[in-house]
Parts: C-alpha cells; sequence; structure tokens
C-alpha cells in the first residue's frame, strides 16, 4: 500500500496540470503579494494570540449594550474570532504561504 501511494503521489507531483494550478496559487513576488499574506493570514492570528482574551471581554461587555442589531452582529463575530486565541494551524499556514512566496 505504502509504495502504490508513494508512486501515486510522485505521479500527482509531476503532472503539469498539478504544477499550473500550483503556480497559479502562489502569491506574487510583490509588495502587495507580501502584505496580503502578512495582514490577512499572519497579523490576525497574532492578535488572537496576544489579546485574544481582552477582545472578547470586550465584545461580551459591549454585545449587552449594543442597541443595534448591526452592532450585535459585530460584537458576536468578535467573540467568535477570538474566543480561543489564535489558531497555529492558521499561523503555520500564514509563514508556510510567506516562505513559498520567496522560493
Amino acid at each position: 500500500m505504502i509504495p502504490t501511494f508513494k508512486t501515486k503521489l510522485k505521479n500527482i507531483s509531476q503532472n503539469p496540470a498539478t504544477r499550473k494550478a500550483l503556480h497559479s496559487l502562489k502569491p506574487e513576488k510583490s509588495i502587495w503579494g507580501i502584505l496580503g499574506v502578512l495582514v490577512f493570514i499572519i497579523l490576525p492570528e497574532v492578535i488572537g494570540f496576544v489579546w485574544g482574551s481582552e477582545l472578547t471581554e470586550y465584545a461580551k461587555n459591549s454585545l449587552a449594550t449594543a442597541p443595534f442589531w448591526m452592532e450585535r452582529i459585530y460584537f458576536k463575530s468578535l467573540i467568535w474570532l477570538f474566543e480561543d486565541g489564535g489558531s497555529w494551524i492558521n499561523l503555520s499556514l500564514g509563514v508556510g504561504l510567506l516562505v513559498w512566496l520567496f522560493f
């Protein structure tokens, strides 16, 4: 079973369609590609690790006094995003994309 899995994985990695798909997913080597990975993937996770509990506490306190439904949705989404702190999986994915950007 293992040798066939390795051969299938090797065939997939050498397939031109797979290489083309991976190349199209790769972020551009520009300031916008770097900033996109940093701002949209890595920065929210760092904020979640550092200030996650404070943000959750603020959102829970503000949710009790929020008069409008849009504010309630906003505070519920803050609680949902930062309740568990940051995610090591997302942070690893962001660092992996950043490394992939330069190679």
